[in-house]
């Protein structure tokens, strides 16, 4: 997926590995690695879930700098529609998605984060949005998926000062979901993910896009729009198969609907 996105698959789960060392900074080869890989992993039938990962010492530290401060605003113009819908492409993957962050998810690195379902973390990592310590605001999701995720308040605490949080406060106010050694953090993900590759892969599609969407919506256009996905199950072979074996008492044996 480029020359500095990994995708690979193993047992139904597929991983989009970050490999810019040192801080895997998020240039513009990057973020379109990224959007390949969200594509990939959109498409592909072997792949039931995804793991986005930035390896063993860091996620990501944010955007390249140096090749942002090149820019004029001309440029970012033409670009900032691209650098939010490269990190889009991730959230729109429709398949449970993880991200396990190790060292430092900042700026884009927490961004990208932010795309995915869940976040697990090592217990010595970083996260945060510092870009207004160089005069800038979030402009890949930050400020619209930070808020979504923790509350207005708190986002606006966080994007306004650009601290950091330790994964102990990410848990606390809901940025993380799981905090474990850093040693430990692509396997946790790993493991967070497995459950869902024998699911039913159409409920998992619906029921990540019900969440998604209706929270865009007015409630009672997103509960319409809920009761549209639900009804459109019963055609599925899972929802046939799911229902029996439940009469039946027995396990489910789901195929790929």
């Amino acid at each position: 997926m480029g020359e500095f996105v990994r995708c690979e698959v193993a047992d139904g789960i597929g991983t989009i590995a970050l490999t810019r060392p040192p801080m895997n900074a998020l240039n513009e080869t990057v973020q379109e690695g990224l959007r390949s890989a969200a594509a990939w992993a959109s498409a592909s039938a072997e792949v039931r879930a995804v793991v986005v990962y930035g390896g063993q010492k860091v996620f990501a530290a944010g955007a390249d700098i140096k090749e942002m401060a090149a820019m004029s605003y001309a440029d970012m113009a033409a670009r900032a529609d691209d650098l939010s819908s490269a990190f889009d492409a991730i959230a729109r993957i429709p398949k449970p998605v993880v991200a396990a962050i190790t060292g430092y998810a900042l700026g884009g690195g927490c961004e990208l984060a932010l795309a995915c379902d869940w976040r697990v973390v090592a217990e010595d990592a970083k996260l945060g949005q510092p870009e207004i310590t160089i005069g800038l605001i979030p402009g890949a999701g930050g400020t619209q998926r930070l808020p979504r995720l923790v509350g207005p308040a708190r986002a606006k605490e966080l994007i306004m000062s650009g601290r950091m949080v330790d994964a102990a406060e990410a848990l606390r106010i809901g940025l993380a979901d799981r905090v474990v050694p850093a040693a430990e953090v692509y396997d946790a993900a790993v493991a967070l993910v497995r459950p869902f590759v024998t699911g039913p892969q159409a409920a998992l599609r619906a029921a990540k896009a019900a969440v998604d969407r209706g929270l865009e919506m007015p409630l009672p256009a997103a509960l319409a729009w809920e009761s549209q996905v639900f009804a459109g199950l019963f055609a599925t072979a899972d929802r046939a198969e799911g229902m029996a074996a439940f009469v039946e008492k027995r396990a489910p044996n789901f195929g790929a609907d």
